[in-house]
């Protein structure tokens, strides 16, 4: 029988006034009798509207309808057909603008929880799988993949499945990319994201790490080893500031540098070989995703939280639900303010801002703030972390010659990912800057559906 509850089945969760204190995952996942019940309420509609607001396609209809029968297996199987990191997807994945977007049930209601009962399939056949899954029949070609990040896992893993022995070129010690180095284990654990690296492992694609292409390797070193292809998913992992007085006094971070030594290094822990000051009040610049991580981090570590953010919390481009997170654990936000500069002499002992007024909105539709003239004011904080963005490291267009790229530092390349170099495709972040990891891993797969193409001669 259908289930016409108007809303979703809730999500388990830790308690906030737990979950502020420790770096274990916040959302607890649905039971099985939870996600039959949600998998019911899907409507099975004719036009399957939340395929078409998926990125990579995931057959939803049909993997729910699994669910709903609890054939967890069978919805895991018809997922993993498009979709190489489910478990991932299903935790990080902005489903409220993409597939639940187009969900029927949303327009009287809540939309199916598509993305929770991917994650609980994900994770139900992390639990009680046998074995992994077996690797095809070598074709006799090769391709290299720069960057294990979301980009480079997907087509990794859509060009391994159709046979080619492929390699990924990692810089870090460790693979996946930002899923490992940018988003903390309270939203994605990392033996998760380990877990759908091996898969794709068994797969038989092969990792190699620390090694910087455009540094360690070139990539036309890479032709000259039997690679017929290269796929470039160096992601955005160049940080950006905003070039006010103070940010290079000390315990003044990029979020990518305070995630990285969070997530990597472990560096909140006692007894860590690279500790980060554990700062009184810390205050966070930015309103998206990546700077709800450092302020809930942050507070993890024991700090005071504010975030500040230049307009209001309507505008704010960070996931709803990472808001509604942020606010429940105790950090507070200033929004209509910006920073003019950090004080301190030698590290950070104040910042100081501006508040600021919405005008007509700028080229990205979004209302303009503008300075109030004299509206000056100081904050004491013992450290700042800088989340206003990133862009792609520029050591790889230096990597080859050849290679387009845009004044911002983004690679160029058409709807398929071909870059101006021969033979060389480019997706994910490196091409349009910081977005999301599902829209990274669609562009990942597309590019290893043109390569194939290309080595094949279709």
């Amino acid at each position: 029988m259908a289930n016409m509850a108007p809303k979703k089945n809730e999500m388990p969760q830790q308690k906030p006034e737990i979950r502020c204190k420790n770096f274990e995952e916040v959302a607890l996942g649905y039971t099985e009798e939870q996600a039959i019940d949600e998998a019911k309420r899907c409507l099975n509609c004719k036009t399957r509207p939340c395929v078409h607001g998926c990125p990579v396609a995931v057959q939803i209809p049909e993997f729910i309808a699994k669910v709903a029968e609890g054939d967890f297996e069978g919805a895991y199987q018809i997922i993993s057909e498009t979709n190489s990191l489910p478990a991932v997807c299903g935790r990080v994945c902005p489903q409220e603008s993409q597939c639940e977007s187009k969900c029927v049930r949303g327009i009287k209601g809540e939309p199916v929880g598509i993305g929770r009962l991917e994650r609980f399939v994900a994770d139900y056949h992390m639990k009680n799988k046998t074995e992994h899954p077996k690797a095809p029949e070598l074709n006799g070609h090769k391709v290299a993949v720069i960057g294990a990040g979301p980009s480079g896992l997907s087509c990794a893993g859509s060009l391994a499945a159709r046979g080619y022995k492929v390699t990924i070129f990692e810089a870090l010690h460790v693979p996946g990319g930002v899923l490992s180095y940018g988003i903390p284990e309270f939203r994605l654990p990392g033996e998760v994201v380990a877990a759908e690296i091996d898969e794709l492992r068994a797969l038989g694609v092969e990792i190699k790490t620390n090694i910087i292409i455009g540094k360690t390797m070139m990539i036309d070193e890479l032709f000259e080893e039997g690679y017929e292809a290269v796929f470039i998913g160096s992601g955005a992992g160049l940080p950006k500031f905003m070039k006010i007085p103070g940010e290079n006094l000390n315990n003044v971070y990029s979020a990518n540098e305070f995630l990285t030594r969070i997530n990597l290094m472990g560096a909140y822990k006692e007894g860590s070989r690279t500790p980060l000051v554990h700062a009184k009040h810390t205050v966070v610049v930015g309103g998206g995703n990546v700077a709800m991580d450092a302020a809930r981090s942050a507070k993890r570590t024991g700090a005071d939280v504010t975030l500040v953010y230049r307009r209001t919390e309507k505008e704010l481009p960070a996931r709803k639900e990472e808001v509604e997170h942020a606010l429940e654990e105790g950090i507070k936000f200033e929004f209509l303010t910006s920073p003019i500069s950090i004080n301190g002499d030698g590290k950070v002992e104040s910042i100081t801002c501006q508040r600021m007024e919405l005008s007509a909105p700028d080229e990205s539709g979004r209302a303009r703030p503008v300075v109030i003239e004299g509206s000056e004011f100081d904050m004491e904080c013992d450290c700042v972390i800088m989340a206003i963005g990133t862009s792609p490291n520029p050591l790889i267009a230096s990597a080859t010659d050849g290679l387009d790229t845009q004044k911002w530092g983004g690679i160029v390349a058409d709807e398929v990912g071909k870059t101006s170099r021969d033979m060389v495709w480019a997706g994910g972040d490196a091409v349009t800057g910081a977005a999301t990891v599902i829209l990274a891993m669609g562009a990942g797969k597309t590019a290893a559906e043109e390569i194939d193409r290309a080595i094949m001669g279709k």
